[in-house]
């Protein structure tokens, strides 16, 4: 388990776990990392009894995976008192366009209370809005632990354990109740909340012991202790300012990463396109090849015809089947019966014939119009579906060759 030392790493904490590569890598998504650390930073910089680490999840089937883990308690306002209350929030790698998972952690003084509205007896938060609600791009953490700390307040889910009376006075023992009372217990079996111990902070990297000052007249040992100071503090300006403009280059190079993925995005599309268009227009040649061959076949084969000139203009179109045949057939008759209509007609205008004689000749000619239209256009039909066929067999044909 790692974590980062102090407030002013966890920028650079974050930036480190999240482009992590290899076994050790976070299973987080590329496109979201950012917005993950996002909304770490803002979060501990409203909470900042919270603290992001890295830890191992298991989950109910025995798989363990490396996932960010934010440790630390949540303020909650009790009758006019505010109370900390310990949770772990664990960034589940579906985060952040599915909720997080929230425990409530109790220390070994505290016990959950059942039932509870928002926390199973195992310590698992559930039924909170919030997270029953969660959306994403627009939920994060900060309205969670805001969420969180409205609703503990409601119905706080933990209280400490039952004490003795009259316990014995220990001097060298730290309060570690959090919680407020709850009414099952009298006023004498639990603990009121406590002022927070003095602060404590880390041992120097020159020294090991208490805090307390080495008392020395020593002019020496002053000046080597302040040259020490002196180089300590100049080393962390340097630090700061390095790491500073650190952040500032790793902004910019996840901002150019966002944009080069955009671009790659767009490339794929364009080049998908192009291989699209250049399938269709192999296709379009394919057909032209085939007719270019079917209209050289039959050059080849009526050439030596129109140098004799014997060619017929009856013989000059023959039908390569009987469908071709019957749908001759059927264009001529249909186009005759047309001239004999528009005869007719300039025969009634000219006064040459009865026009009741006229009416039933049209109506007979129509009739039989109409036979020859509806045959022709099932042979046409028929025709279409030979055709595709035909081209489909061709078209195999010249992809093999």
């Amino acid at each position: 388990m790692s974590s980062p030392q102090s407030e002013q790493q966890l920028a650079t904490f974050l930036s480190g776990v999240l482009s992590q590569r290899g076994p050790s890598a976070l299973p987080y998504a590329e496109d979201i990392k950012w917005l993950i650390r996002q909304h770490l930073v803002a979060l501990i910089s409203s909470y900042p009894s919270l603290e992001p680490k890295t830890a191992t999840f298991t989950h109910n089937d025995g798989r363990a995976v490396n996932l960010l883990q934010i440790d630390g308690t949540v303020p909650m306002p009790f009758q006019g008192v505010t109370y900390n209350i310990p949770v772990v929030i664990w960034l589940m790698d579906v985060y952040p366009r599915h909720a997080p998972c929230v425990y409530v952690n109790p220390t070994r003084d505290m016990i959950i209370k059942r039932p509870h509205p928002f926390v199973d007896p195992s310590g698992l938060v559930v039924n909170v809005p919030y997270l029953k609600e969660w959306v994403f791009p627009s939920s994060n953490l900060v309205d969670l632990a805001r969420h969180l700390s409205q609703h503990f307040a409601q119905d706080p889910p933990l209280y400490s354990s039952p004490r003795p009376r009259n316990p014995t006075p220990n001097p060298n023992a730290n309060p570690t109740s959090h919680l407020p009372p709850t009414s099952g217990y009298s006023s004498g079996s639990y603990a009121r909340p406590v002022i927070p111990p003095t602060r404590q902070y880390p041992p120097s990297p020159y020294g090991s012991g208490s805090f307390s000052r080495v008392q020395t007249d020593d002019p020496t040992e002053v000046y080597r202790r302040n040259a020490i100071n002196k180089l300590v503090e100049m080393v962390h300006g340097d630090m700061a300012g390095l790491r500073k403009a650190r952040e500032a280059e790793m902004d910019g190079l996840f901002n150019a990463q966002v944009a080069l993925r955009q671009r790659s995005e767009q490339l794929g599309r364009g080049l998908k396109e192009m291989l699209d268009e250049k399938e269709g227009l192999e296709q379009q040649l394919q057909m032209v090849l085939m007719n270019s061959d079917v209209l050289e076949g039959w050059l080849r084969e009526n050439e030596g015809k129109s140098k004799d000139g014997g060619v017929d203009v009856d013989d000059a179109f023959e039908c390569v089947d009987a469908l071709s045949k019957q749908m001759l057939d059927c264009t001529a008759s249909d186009l005759a019966i047309e001239d004999v209509v528009y005869s007719l007609d300039k025969a009634v205008q000219d006064g040459a014939g009865p026009f009741d004689q006229y009416l039933r000749t049209v109506r007979l000619l129509s009739r039989e119009q109409f036979f020859h239209r509806a045959t022709a256009a099932k042979v046409r039909a028929v025709q279409m579906q030979s055709q595709v066929a035909n081209m489909a067999a061709r078209l195999t044909h010249y992809v093999a060759s």
